[in-house]
């Protein structure tokens, strides 16, 4: 018998190295494939720079017009969308993960929309920008989580209760945007509506700085509360017989993933999608949910790279918010999985 059990544990040991393994390869590839693409994109524009120029304004030897284009115009677009991206990725793969529900994502369940609605009232009533307004998209975006975590509550969380609730506070986010829209000079609204549809247009500097610091201290916040997701898919009572305390950390993950989301709206707006997206793709890279963290990070910013990219060159002479593209894509997948869904009679 004891040889029996050693011979599990063994081999449960040995899966986890090999889902260890695995994950680090895959981010690896996505990370190589990340920077790329980012190489890719300071090469484009109106004013193309040679691979070797763009080398050289990172290091400081490009003339002043070059260093210019790649340093104030270029680098922090992108560096803003990869720290979005990743943001909204590593945010899906949480909120699913509590939810144990593919359609639970910040943009289905109403995150973003709540961050939207705190956002423009903050933008169009009270001008603020900067870090007053990611304080205040990072407050309403806290309390609307709040309140859909309570309503969902029933002795434990419902991952379509937590959907269906999170859809019906989208709908009534969407609402106060309308009205403050309506209430707003014409300037105003043009104004938020880029920002709403999610766009990398025009990226504050003080805003690109809050989402540095907060995403460097947001995702290591959220690998380290990300451990015992893998306990809490066995089931609450297997959780805390292995020590998790069920609740707290579905609290505490939340918590993070409604911060990461709200930081990547403040700075980019509602980008609609990308954690939509990001997570069930690595859970199909890893075939492993509870390790997807990183890579879904890794995704996000690929994919919101990718879209910037095509927003910016897709049409001559027109930069359309990054929203569109990410929209255009991401809407097709929501109605296959909810195809897929129906078909198989389950969530996730």
């Amino acid at each position: 018998m004891s040889g029996t059990v050693e011979a599990a544990r063994a081999d449960v040991r040995a899966d986890r190295r090999r889902g260890r393994s695995r994950a680090l390869r895959v981010s690896l590839v996505l990370a190589l494939l990340v920077v790329l693409v980012a190489a890719v994109s300071l090469t484009l524009g109106a004013a193309a720079v040679a691979p070797a120029d763009v080398l050289a304004a990172l290091i400081g030897r490009a003339d002043r017009l070059t260093s210019f284009v790649i340093l104030e115009l270029r680098l922090p677009r992108l560096v803003a969308g990869a720290l979005v991206g990743a943001c909204l990725g590593m945010s899906g793969a949480l909120i699913q993960s509590v939810a144990r529900n593919p359609l639970a994502s910040p943009d289905i369940i109403g995150i973003t929309a709540a961050a939207s609605a705190a956002g423009s009232v903050a933008l169009i009533w009270f001008g603020l920008t900067g870090p007053a307004l990611s304080a205040v998209v990072l407050a309403g975006t806290l309390v609307a989580a709040a309140l859909i975590y309570l309503l969902a509550w029933r002795r434990g969380v419902s991952g379509y209760r937590f959907v269906l609730i999170g859809i019906g506070i989208a709908a009534f986010s969407a609402g106060i945007v309308s009205y403050v829209l309506t209430r707003a000079d014409i300037s105003d609204v043009q104004q938020a509506l880029v920002w709403i549809t999610g766009s990398l247009n025009s990226v504050d500097p003080a805003a690109l700085l809050v989402l540095g610091i907060g995403t460097a201290v947001l995702i290591p916040c959220a690998l380290l509360i990300g451990r015992p997701l893998g306990a809490l898919s066995l089931g609450d009572d297997l959780a805390a017989g292995l020590g998790v305390r069920p609740e707290r950390t579905r609290l505490l993950v939340v918590a993070v993933a409604v911060a990461l989301a709200a930081l990547a709206v403040a700075v980019a707006g509602p980008v609609s999608f990308v954690a939509f997206l990001a997570a069930p793709i690595a859970r199909r890279l890893l075939g492993r949910g509870s390790l997807a963290l990183v890579p879904s990070a890794l995704l996000g910013a690929l994919i919101l790279v990718v879209a910037d990219i095509v927003a910016q060159f897709a049409l001559p002479g027109v930069v359309l918010p990054v929203g569109v593209v990410t929209g255009i894509v991401g809407a097709p997948a929501l109605l296959w999985l909810l195809a897929r869904t129906n078909r198989i009679g389950r969530g996730g």
